[in-house]
């Protein structure tokens, strides 16, 4: 896709949201079913995929981490914008890579030291790219990439996240 077809298939998705704001607010959905041992079954639009206890936590390794998954999310989510705004940008990206890095503690997802947070401590997020877009402009890319990635801005500012349950007897 070219600059000028990315601007005409979202001129009129703009302009919609520009005349009807509310319009632009849409729910996504996951859902998952626990199955069989300590698993989760993930219907992902596509295809169904299994998650289940890393290899660190006493998993087989046989089915998904959704520590793998959220650094999954976070590279195709910075992967595809980065592509959009290069193309918006008119920047011709030879070849690029998107790299996400995430480092955890076991003993807090353990339950082995109340001292040690669950979830990740760092996480990079790395992009290489061949261009012969000037410096300048490459780091205006990586940086209009940052604001637009939904996944990046979800990690980098949290949104409040409700919890219910509901249950059937």
């Amino acid at each position: 896709m070219n600059t000028q077809e990315l601007r005409s298939k979202q001129a009129p998705i703009k302009e919609k949201y520009k005349i009807d704001p509310d319009s632009a607010v849409i729910t996504l959905k996951a859902k998952g079913k626990p199955g069989n041992g300590i698993t989760c079954k993930l219907e992902t639009g596509k295809a169904l995929a299994e998650a289940g206890l890393h290899p660190a936590t006493g998993g087989d390794g046989l089915s998904l981490c959704s520590g793998d998954m959220l650094l999954e999310s976070l590279v195709a989510c910075a992967g595809v914008t980065l592509m959009a705004v290069a193309t918006a940008m008119e920047i011709n990206i030879k070849d690029s890579e998107v790299i996400a890095e995430g480092d955890l503690d076991f003993k807090g997802t353990l339950g082995i030291s109340k001292d040690v947070p669950v979830g990740f401590k760092n996480i990079r997020l790395i992009f290489i790219i061949d261009s012969d877009a000037p410096k300048d402009k490459i780091d205006k890319l990586i940086q209009l990439t940052e604001r637009y990635c939904v996944v990046y801005q979800t990690l980098v500012k949290p949104p409040e996240i409700q919890v219910n349950h509901e249950l059937r007897v």
